[in-house]
């Protein structure tokens, strides 16, 4: 019973660590707890597998919040991925070839364009197509495919192919976790592979992150945060994570604290 109950209250103190911090070492675990590295290492697998957190090289950070899929995440803080949205738009400018990742935010940011601006528009999500649609001056480009239903767009094969064809001057990059260290990260296998193909085509990268992702991870690796060369922030996001952006030559964007709602 002894090793157990030992490893429920290792389990149990390495979430008040990352509850605290933000990210746990094995290596200081150890330590503190007395055991093995090794010990800690297959603690943190056990955790991961549960779904209590997200190992990275040396350690692990909390797990990105998992709200659902598409359909879902659209109808969640509208105000606050418009506020984003709002910030982003300004970094589209007129004759640019922009793709569109899917996302919600994403999606707020297609519908947030403005009247008049004349860009060429790809996406991978069919959601997303139909608000950048609505715009006269947008020629889009809809990459197809079978639409996997949770992350809501085509991310196969198919989509991959068309996706390299391509060479965008803009990317707009979905984000299910993003961390100074795991960098952008995805829940999605497949979504993490066509991800990192639209990194790898475009000229430059923009992610637009609400503030629960900053400093956790999804499973899959997508791109380290310097391949963002664009990130949009929420006004309340953390400080250091932003000075730590900026560190690595990315331009942040953050709407005022005005145009923020209060968060329930």
């Amino acid at each position: 019973m002894k090793p157990d109950l030992f490893l429920k209250q290792r389990h149990a103190l390495i979430q008040e660590r990352l509850a605290a911090s933000g990210k746990v070492i094995a290596a200081d675990l150890a330590e503190e707890f007395g055991v093995s590295e090794d010990t800690i290492r297959r603690d943190l697998r056990d955790m991961a597998a549960a779904g209590l957190c997200e190992r990275v090289y040396g350690g692990a950070l909390p797990p990105a919040p998992f709200p659902g899929g598409l359909s879902v995440r659209t109808r969640l803080d509208p105000e606050r991925k418009a506020a984003l949205a709002a910030v982003a738009v300004r970094e589209i400018r007129d004759g640019m070839f922009v793709f569109f990742d899917v996302g919600s935010t994403n999606l707020a940011i297609a519908k947030a364009l403005p009247p008049g601006l004349k860009i060429t528009a790809a996406t991978n999500a069919p959601i997303i197509a139909a608000a950048l649609m609505e715009h006269e001056g947008v020629n889009l480009i809809a990459i197809g495919g079978a639409i996997d239903r949770e992350t809501g767009a085509a991310v196969g094969a198919e989509a991959v192919s068309e996706l390299r064809r391509l060479r965008p001057d803009l990317c707009i990059l979905g984000a299910c976790g993003i961390d100074r260290d795991a960098g952008v990260t995805s829940f999605g296998y497949e979504d993490s592979i066509f991800k990192r193909h639209a990194v790898e085509q475009s000229r430059s990268v923009m992610a637009a992150v609400t503030s629960e992702k900053l400093g956790t991870a999804a499973p899959f690796a997508v791109a380290p945060l310097a391949a963002c060369g664009l990130a949009a922030f929420e006004s309340d996001a953390d400080p250091d994570f932003l000075k730590h952006c900026r560190g690595l030559g990315l331009k942040v964007l953050q709407p005022s604290r005005a145009s923020l709602p209060e968060k329930v």
